[in-house]
């Protein structure tokens, strides 16, 4: 006898509820979780089935059932299957999306370059202010864990997590259920210590992974530090007297082709949340050490709720601030174009 999808699903609801209540379940208590319009009676046929196959046990005469270990392998095999395909499916339009996006930046950033006969810079777009989507833990052997986190806009990241002693697919699905009902939704400002004690607490000898869960989720969530920049005109500096002496020449060909100082600034804009439009830097105001003969026009754009990057212009003081301005604000409205249409 195989297992179809009405007795999947009461499998499923008698396994939920139990995970839910530490009680025996009842055919009473299955009609009211499920949407499949069945009898008691109806129930209780399946639930004998479901019994004389092996999926759930009755520990009294006359009490509900509970699932047995052949029960909860099923449960845990289809939440484990469901998530991986979830996670797959996530990382294959990430990499689709990175392509294109890789592709769509550095033709805008030569199309800047190019418009204004200075440098220009774009860096990739990266997660500021991320929710938390889903966390998955499952097992890889007996003294390891791996935890998948799952964050708004779809960034994965993985992390394995020993264990001292191993854990039993009923503990593994209490932990997350914990987990995913408490922070489902929330941005790291949002996980505050009283919920971390809160979580430990009730995680009680397992609080050690709780704690790697969010460290997992911290790194998830910071910016990267290995930001991506890409850059176009630098060799437009040479056009303008005050620039190209070969000292500042090099020092600024150098910013540009380190990248750190340019990852620095990107990171000093996207984190100042008052930059929400067109900031204007000039000489002595640049917070780049190399650009203090400078002046740098940058924008933040945003791809969707929490995803950002940031558009620079590099060129001398004396830059047509009216063109560039202008080149800046005709850029950004394509841009939001192109991201509503994606």
């Amino acid at each position: 006898m195989e297992l179809d999808e009405r007795k999947t699903k009461i499998l499923e609801a008698i396994i939920g509820t139990y995970l839910e209540t530490g009680e025996p379940v009842g055919s009473r208590t299955i009609s009211k979780y499920t949407d499949l319009n069945l009898s008691s009676a109806t129930i209780r046929n399946e639930m004998s089935d479901l019994e004389e196959m092996g999926y759930i046990l009755q520990p009294h005469t006359s009490a509900g059932r509970i699932p047995s270990d052949k029960g909860y392998r099923f449960y845990v095999d289809r939440i484990m299957e469901d998530k991986e395909k979830q996670v797959s499916e996530i990382q294959e339009l990430m990499i689709e999306r990175q392509d294109k996006m890789e592709l769509l930046l550095k033709q805008v950033v030569k199309v800047l370059a190019t418009n204004t006969n200075y440098a220009a810079m774009v860096s990739a777009p990266s997660y500021h202010r991320n929710k938390l989507k889903f966390i998955q833990l499952s097992h890889l052997d007996e003294n390891q864990l791996l935890a998948v986190v799952v964050m708004e806009g779809n960034m994965v990241k993985n992390r394995i997590i020993d264990v001292r002693e191993a854990l039993d697919n009923e503990t593994l699905l209490k932990l997350n259920m914990l987990l995913n009902t408490n922070l489902n939704g929330l941005s790291m400002e949002e996980i505050n210590l009283g919920m971390i004690s809160k979580l430990k607490e009730q995680a009680g000898i397992h609080s050690d992974i709780v704690s790697e869960v969010l460290d997992a989720v911290a790194e998830a969530i910071k910016v990267e530090d290995d930001l991506e920049i890409y850059t176009s005109g630098a060799t437009n500096i040479f056009r303008y007297p005050e620039l190209s002496d070969s000292e500042r020449a090099s020092e600024l060909i150098n910013t540009f082709e380190e990248k750190k100082p340019l990852s620095d600034l990107v990171q000093e804009t996207l984190a100042d949340e008052k930059n929400t439009g067109i900031q204007v830097y000039i000489g002595s105001e640049m917070p780049v050490q190399a650009m203090k003969d400078c002046s740098v026009i940058t924008a933040t754009y945003e791809l969707e709720e929490g995803m950002q990057g940031t558009i620079g212009i590099i060129g001398p003081k004396r830059m047509d601030y009216e063109k560039s301005l202008s080149a800046m604000k005709n850029l950004m409205a394509q841009l939001d174009k192109i991201f509503k249409k994606t």
